[in-house]
């Protein structure tokens, strides 16, 4: 038997299942500093596991690997500020802590199937003041 310690709920597309504590400290660190530059040497680091043992386990766990999961933290984050600001895509790439325009537009572009420019179009069609 596991102590409790030792294993938190994950919760991810509504399954839930029980997450090594390490990985649940990297997700909580990685969330937490998603736009600074991270690192998977730093996260491990803070998490106190080897960047190897991360790695594997980070994707046994999440199901995803550590670049897609800090990338799609960030998309989410700029997503949400195209949406619910006026600042300017660049501003945005690089507050989300993309490290290049170019390297946010691709990004993005490839998990969401829109370009940043396209999905605040779509926002400000439909919020339209009258």
């Amino acid at each position: 038997m596991t102590p409790a310690n030792q294993i938190k709920q994950f919760s991810f597309r509504g399954w839930e299942r029980a997450e090594p504590v390490e990985i649940w400290k990297a997700r909580k660190f990685i969330h937490a500093h998603s736009d600074d530059e991270l690192s998977l040497t730093k996260v491990a680091k803070f998490a106190h596991i080897s960047a190897n043992h991360l790695s594997e386990k980070f994707k046994e766990v999440a199901g995803i690997n550590f670049v897609d999961y800090v990338a799609r933290i960030r998309v989410d984050n700029a997503r949400d500020l195209l949406q619910n600001s006026n600042l300017r895509i660049s501003e945005i790439a690089f507050a989300v802590g993309f490290q290049s325009l170019s390297q946010f537009n691709r990004v993005f572009k490839k998990l969401t199937r829109k370009s940043p420019t396209q999905l605040r179009k779509l926002r400000t069609k439909h919020f339209k003041p009258r």
